[in-house]
């Protein structure tokens, strides 16, 4: 009969334990996931029907002899199992009596640093598992500096297999020392290392009488009592909008978690971006009202008054607001194949906020072995570069090392929608606050009126050889003599002033448009038609030059020569030069191009003379209303 209260004592028990995430990180074969199964099996977790399966997989994959090979609990995938390494992070649940906890195991190998990464953004502490055999490698520096990076300031420092080592003191004292002298730099503010070993359990779960020398806690004994709990009560508020939830029109709510600071009902917030303030009226949550709500709750806030708040809003404390800027200074660890491209424009999630950014200058990349800093202009998989962002519009965001939840970001492809990069913010270059836009009189309205033309980009864009700026040259020559005002910005032209500074890799071509484009939209801004004949081999950089400038402003002009026919052409002998060698990254060659999908205008001049197909964009232009 007492069943029922039983139960419910015990989930409110298990309710109340505190939660700790942590991962497991080093080098390959140091032990990471045969640590995580012995927790497990020490924790008496496992069910008979995972203990059979268990030890008929050590029969079958094991490498322990006879014995069970606690990593199969966690390597799950089949190739991790054949390999005997972890490829992907694996998450895995268990509890104590004193708290909850989830461990991301994560791979070893350097190619698979950025699951390491992912793993990292989500834990509260980092297991960094040395061979005893081997002491401290180029890998465990590289876990080491990435999880300083990813701001976890709390390290467990695991020296695996001391029984391979004979239990020795020295071995263990060497290995501390070692990287202590390391990890000096990296400003963790606890670092616990204990001598294990995962294989036979000594000082995993309880202290062991093999390591009487060693007076620390076991492992599990210091996951149970680590403190990361405080910092984020102990920040300011910030309380990131995910949702405005408005199910009727009686409420109108603000939905989300806290991540710093806590909140009370009769509380003065503000909302970052636009300085408005309120009240808070409620707080409230599935289970009825609260009071006062700290860090990690999931809450939905109801304000006094009427505030325009949106989703990716930061709302905070009136007197210790967020910075909110376009421009800021951050780490970037790139997660994707292809390089990053500085002024290529991508898109950053930052909360639940979601603007367009470019990095406008790489300073440096860091080697993570050494934390040394060395020129770069870009970056390839995962290496750790520094620069300056800048966003199309100004966000609210702390230093990472102040709150990783408003300090940290990721890039994603905008066409692929893939995510290339994770960010660490590091400070604001303030150039919100000191550089205004300056009121003018004279607009790009009244400019257009006065020469009786809407202004608009004639983008031309297509192959070497193609006939671009043939047919470019050719319009302009035609709206001149209409008394049309335009400019022509041609590709080899610019090259030679605004541009000169700039070489032929894909990083260089990115920085090329960007230029370009930002040169075009003053010229729309003036009121002028301006033609722009580029190659433009990436649909990122037209893309980008398109958002410039206003709705139906951005035409493209795609002019579609087959490469061969270009080839034959060969006006200047740059083919020629490309095959033989004397050219690199051309485009068509050795270096691609991505032809437009959606171009508003597409000429063949295969098949018409230039001349007819200049004739026929000014008709465009005519019936779509640019030109009367």
């Amino acid at each position: 009969m007492n069943a029922p209260s039983d139960l419910r004592q015990f989930l409110d028990a298990q309710e109340k334990k505190s939660l700790l995430r942590f991962l497991t990180c080093g080098s390959v074969d140091d032990g990471k996931s045969t640590l995580i199964g012995r927790l497990l099996y020490d924790s008496k977790l496992l069910f008979e029907d995972h203990l059979s399966a268990l030890e008929k997989d050590s029969r079958k994959f094991g490498t322990t002899g006879g014995d069970i090979d606690f990593a199969l609990l966690v390597d799950g995938l089949e190739a991790e199992r054949e390999q005997g390494i972890t490829i992907d992070v694996a998450y895995r649940f268990f509890a104590t009596e004193k708290r909850k906890f989830i461990v991301a195991d994560t791979p070893g190998h350097e190619q698979y640093t950025r699951n390491m990464a992912t793993g990292a953004s989500n834990s509260d502490l980092a297991v960094i598992l040395i061979d005893a055999r081997k002491g401290v490698l180029v890998q465990t520096r590289r876990h080491a500096y990435i999880a300083s990076l990813l701001g976890l300031r709390h390290v467990v420092l695991a020296v695996n297999k001391i029984d391979l080592v004979g239990y020795s003191q020295d071995t263990f004292d060497g290995i501390v020392r070692d990287f202590a002298a390391f990890a000096e730099r990296l400003g963790f503010a606890s670092i616990v290392p204990v001598p294990i070993s995962a294989r036979y359990g000594d000082n995993v779960i309880a202290r062991s009488e093999k390591t009487a020398w060693y007076k620390g806690p076991s492992l599990l004994a210091h996951l149970e009592t680590v403190d990361v709990d405080t910092d984020l009560v102990a920040k300011p508020f910030r309380f990131p909008v995910q949702w405005v939830n408005r199910p009727n029109l009686d409420f109108r709510g603000f939905s989300g978690t806290l991540v710093g600071g806590r909140i009370r009902q009769g509380d003065s917030i503000a909302v970052a971006k636009s300085g408005r303030t309120s009240k808070v009226k409620r707080i409230v949550t599935m289970d009825g009202d609260l009071s006062e709500a700290a860090a990690g709750a999931a809450v939905t806030l109801v304000l006094a008054d009427e505030v325009d708040i949106s989703r990716g809003d930061v709302l905070s404390a009136p007197e210790g607001r967020p910075e909110v800027s376009e421009q800021f200074a951050a780490h970037l660890l790139w997660m994707a194949e292809d390089e990053l491209l500085p002024g290529r424009q991508y898109l950053m999630k930052i909360g639940a906020a979601s603007v367009p950014v470019q990095i406008t200058t790489l300073k440096h990349k860091i080697d993570v072995n050494t934390l040394g800093e060395h020129a770069a202009k870009t970056l390839h998989l995962n290496e750790v570069g520094y620069g300056n962002f800048s966003t199309s519009q100004p966000i609210a965001f702390d230093a990472y090392r102040d709150n990783r939840d408003t300090g940290g970001f990721i890039l994603i492809d905008r066409f692929t929608n893939a995510t290339v990069g994770a960010g660490m913010i590091d400070f604001s270059l303030r150039r919100a606050t000191n550089v205004h836009w300056q009121a003018l009189d004279v607009d790009k309205r009244s400019r257009a009126e006065q020469k009786g033309q809407k202004p608009a980009v004639l983008w031309f864009t297509g192959l070497s050889g193609s006939g671009k700026s043939t047919i470019a040259n050719l319009v302009e020559r035609a709206l001149f003599a209409e008394g049309r005002h335009t400019y022509l910005l041609d590709g080899d032209n610019v090259r030679h002033g605004l541009n000169r500074d700039l070489g032929f890799t894909d990083a260089d071509r990115v920085e090329n448009i960007r230029r370009v484009g930002e040169a075009a939209k003053l010229f729309v801004d003036a009121g002028l038609i301006v033609l722009v004949s580029f190659i433009s081999p990436f649909r990122s950089e037209r893309r980008m030059a398109r958002e410039l400038v206003g709705e139906g402003e951005f035409i493209e002009v795609y002019v579609d020569t087959p490469l061969e026919i270009c080839m034959q052409r060969d006006p200047k002998g740059l083919y020629k030069k490309a095959q033989a060698g004397e050219i690199k990254n051309f485009t068509g060659i050795d270096s691609p191009y991505e032809a437009p999908e959606h171009a508003e205008l597409t000429v063949d001049t295969t098949t018409a003379d230039p001349a007819d197909l200049a004739a026929g964009i000014v008709v465009y232009l005519r019936e779509k209303g640019y030109i009367a």
